[in-house]
């Protein structure tokens, strides 16, 4: 297939293109905003890689007969999006009806990467895809987490009128190689801390949950849903649930047992808890994620200690 990603520069993005190359021709539109162009400098030469810099916002032609388009692109850090708040919640609205032009267009197949955000601070746990959310359409996050629902909401106005074969995939808190340090997510706080000596912060009591999955579990279930037949929403993350406080425990441990940890305000709107129901997901795609949280660590650390 002729495949084109928005976003395939990021985190995330850059690891579907890898895999997708082995066995089809991708096309990556990225500005790199907040991603980085090292991430797909191996790909550069690749008979079957094209990358198209720009900002999706603006006009580019894309030279291509697209089989399948994958709108990832968007700020995902909080540090990030709480500066272009903006830019963010344009890209995943605005930037969503213009992928879905060109799926239109194309007849190309159409999957959008939403977050887990979409459920806010969830009265619900751990949260089907059912779940409408808690979310504060004016608070700090909103750009990001009600930016994705206007997007998902923009699928589902759109294809009302003309008909867009999607998938829409609800992304929860995922980390691995490539994650840049400095992003506000967790994981990359906790080990740019240790590693550079520094105390581990944690916000609020170390209490509030998370659900990580290791980057590798999260593309195979992203192909798995690129695959799927019916038009649906899937919680794409892994069910291990981890308070803070034990996620910082177990990255001292690994790097540096003398760390201390410090302790600071919640931010506002932060979540209590966050965990996916991936029933849905495993009896539809026959996905699960198979990572441990220990070994997707040691694997991520062994890449910050390169970079850090």
């Amino acid at each position: 297939m002729e495949i084109l990603i928005t976003g395939g520069g990021g985190f995330i993005g850059s690891h579907l293109t890898e895999e997708l190359l082995r066995n089809h021709e991708v096309t990556v539109v990225d500005n790199f905003c907040s991603s980085s162009r090292k991430n797909i400098r191996e790909f550069k030469e690749h008979e079957n890689f094209n990358l198209i810099e720009t900002d999706i916002l603006e006009d580019f032609e894309i030279h291509i007969d697209p089989d399948y388009i994958i709108h990832m692109a968007s700020r995902a850090s909080p540090v990030d999006y709480r500066e272009h708040p903006v830019h963010t919640i344009r890209t995943n609205t605005e930037g969503t009806l213009k992928m879905l032009e060109i799926a239109y267009r194309y007849d190309a197949k159409f999957m959008f990467t939403s977050t887990s955000e979409v459920y806010g601070d969830p009265e619900i746990h751990p949260q089907p895809e059912d779940y409408w959310g808690n979310v504060n359409p004016n608070g700090p996050r909103a750009c990001y987490d009600e930016g994705k629902r206007c997007g998902e909401a923009a699928i589902a106005s759109y294809v009302k009128k003309n008909p867009v074969d999607y998938r829409i995939v609800r992304i929860f808190n995922t980390y691995g190689p490539r994650l840049r340090t400095g992003d506000g997510r967790v994981i990359s706080n906790f080990v740019t801390q240790a590693l550079n000596g520094d105390p581990i912060t944690v916000y609020g009591d170390g209490k509030q949950t998370r659900s990580f999955c290791y980057v590798d579990d999260l593309v195979s279930g992203l192909l798995r849903a690129m695959d799927s037949k019916t038009e649906e929403i899937f919680n794409l993350g892994n069910p291990d649930e981890k308070s803070i406080i034990e996620l910082a425990e177990i990255i001292k441990d690994i790097i540096q047992p003398e760390s201390d940890i410090v302790y600071r305000d919640l931010p506002e709107d932060d979540p209590e808890q966050r965990k996916p129901d991936i029933s849905k997901a495993r009896k539809k795609l026959g996905w699960e994620p198979e990572t441990e949280l220990e070994e997707g660590l040691r694997k991520t650390i062994d890449y910050f200690r390169e970079i850090v």
